[in-house]
């Protein structure tokens, strides 16, 4: 996707001189857009939509969802406290996590479904919650994902009870009198229809085994394409295998499966554009590189460092009036940190090897449209790393007025917990 599909070069120069730059911007008609896409995800028995919160915890976007019919998914209890501080009803958030709150007793009391991740995990919940409903998270087996660091299933992920121990869950949950009300499996991003069709078919196998569960969440990882070289998820062509299962499900057991998807890149991803300036063009001579420097890296924009993530890049003149018709360049783009990691312009999956683009031929001040940056970069990056603040972010409301919903981090909040030695 064009960044400037998110942010017009005009409207971009606007937020650069009001909010400075880096800055992340979003959309508000996009982020609605996708939740009504989202929320038509084909199914039998009833739907509900959490978003992974942890793609972008942002007060002002919760509450957007909030609005739009969404419920939330969370994987920490921070996350918990995040929503319910930005006023997400209690019932309308569900937490699955590697490191359950030593507040649980209290979540679960207040109505948030808490889904057991482990064994452990199960039987620290019937210590302190014993009769309470709960859910188990499930893994089936199998595995889906971009790289090995987005692959949340399978033997080689520590996430969920592996799906040969349901009898030490069902034994768990006797033992403590806890009720097993829900199903939770989730394998990682992919946008392969017969991939999901496999695992709804492993999950509502696991789900037979259990009589009292009455929704089953599949999880999310709904592939985004943020680069025209990559191919996204179409909902309604992995969901429509699902509701089928649900409906054979339903015909040979009696009960109908109300079904839970938990997307975040899905929701968010080309909703947002990380919007920095040029700070300098170098090169290493003659058959070397040609490297443009930003105000922005792996500060804001994480993902290439992490993953080898592709995102869109535009390079938009500062002056208004410079001419459409300029020949292009092929640059190494590259972030402000003192780290030779700090590419933005990586190899595809490969975060260490540089990778030129061309883009328009860029002048220093010039600004850079970095598209797809609505997921995981304001909520997961390395923050503070050579002293950097946090970046603000910016919304974009359906009347196109862009309004500040989180400001840039100060020095003074950047070391206010630091104190005096001795």
């Amino acid at each position: 996707m064009n960044p400037t599909q998110i942010l017009s070069p005009e409207l971009a120069r606007s937020v650069a001189l009001r909010h400075g730059t880096p800055v992340y911007v979003y959309s508000q008609a996009a982020l609605e857009r996708q939740a009504r896409a989202a929320l038509a995800f084909p199914h039998a028995g009833g739907l509900t939509v959490r978003f992974a919160m942890k793609a972008l915890p942002t007060a002002a976007v919760l509450r957007l969802f909030d609005g739009a019919g969404l419920h939330f998914d969370a994987s920490s209890g921070h996350e918990v406290w995040r929503a319910l501080r930005a006023g997400i009803a209690p019932a309308k958030v569900s937490l699955s996590t590697q490191e359950l709150p030593a507040e649980v007793a209290e979540l679960l009391a207040a109505g948030v479904r808490v889904n057991a991740c482990s064994l452990a995990q199960l039987e620290t919940l019937g210590r302190l919650c014993p009769g309470s409903p709960v859910g188990v998270r499930l893994n089936p087996g199998r595995g889906s994902g971009g790289t090995g660091k987005t692959n949340v299933g399978g033997p080689d992920a520590s996430f969920g009870i592996w799906h040969e121990y349901t009898d030490a869950v069902r034994e768990g949950a006797r033992r403590h009198r806890l009720e097993i009300v829900r199903v939770h499996t989730h394998i990682g991003s992919g946008s392969d229809p017969g991939v999901w069709q496999e695992v709804a078919r492993a999950s509502l196998s696991l789900v037979r085994e259990f009589p009292g569960v009455r929704t089953l969440n599949l999880g999310g990882g709904f592939k985004v394409a943020r680069v025209a070289e990559e191919t996204g998820t179409d909902l309604r062509a992995v969901g429509a295998p699902v509701r089928a299962a649900f409906e054979r499900f339903a015909e040979e057991t009696g009960r109908a499966l109300h079904l839970e998807i938990e997307p975040g890149t899905y929701l968010v991803a080309n909703c947002g554009v990380l919007l920095a300036r040029v700070q300098d063009i170098t090169d290493t001579g003659l058959g070397g590189r040609c490297f443009l420097k930003l105000d922005t890296g792996m500060t804001e924009l994480l993902r290439p460092t992490l993953y080898g993530a592709q995102h869109p890049l535009e390079i938009v003149p500062a002056d208004a009036g410079a001419g459409g018709d300029v020949p292009g360049c092929d640059y190494v783009v590259v972030g402000h940190c003192c780290e030779s990691g700090d590419l933005v312009t990586c190899a595809p999956g490969m975060p260490e090897v540089l990778s030129a683009r061309r883009l328009r031929q860029a002048q220093p001040g010039d600004l850079c449209l970095i598209g797809g940056a609505g997921a995981y970069c304001a909520a997961m990056s390395a923050k503070n790393y050579n002293s950097f603040p946090e970046a603000p972010e910016v919304l974009v409301g359906v009347d196109g007025v862009p309004r500040l919903i989180r400001r840039r981090q100060t020095l003074e909040q950047m070391v206010q917990n630091e104190l005096e030695a001795g």
